[in-house]
């Protein structure tokens, strides 16, 4: 193969890894905290009796709650918690990485095949037809 076609399909084939390999470092490169709900954005109990049930001895929080059998000690005493004093954050990194994964190992078979590639390309593998005779 020329050495000028061979060094635009090695140039080709590093962007095109490169371009594959980007979003699988940024996946793992990424910090682990950031899927927790934000602070300001507590769900209440009530709005997360989809996603979880908390129980304390057997009974259900929020009944709990709702009976006045939850309190806290303060510096001024006993106070009843209210329902509105409970706020759940959750962790959805499991779901986001699930979403994520058939595009992260799509661009892991591109890495992997643009890698094989530019190792045939480099080393010569590749015959050009003008070589054959």
């Amino acid at each position: 193969m020329p050495r000028r076609i061979r060094f635009f399909f090695a140039i080709l084939n590093l962007s095109l890894f490169l371009m594959a390999a980007l979003p699988i470092y940024q996946e793992f490169s990424r910090r682990s905290d950031i899927w927790w709900t934000p602070y300001g954005m507590l769900v209440p109990l009530s709005g997360s009796a989809d996603r979880v049930e908390i129980y304390a001895r057997g009974d259900r929080l929020d009944g709990l709650l709702q009976a006045g059998q939850m309190q806290l000690t303060e510096t001024g005493g006993l106070r009843a918690v209210a329902m509105t004093d409970v706020g759940l954050r959750f962790n959805n990194s499991d779901q986001v990485r699930a979403q994520r994964l058939p595009q992260l190992l799509l661009d892991a078979a591109v890495c992997g095949a643009t890698a094989v590639l530019f190792v045939m390309v480099v080393s010569g593998s590749i015959i050009w037809r003008a070589e054959r005779s």
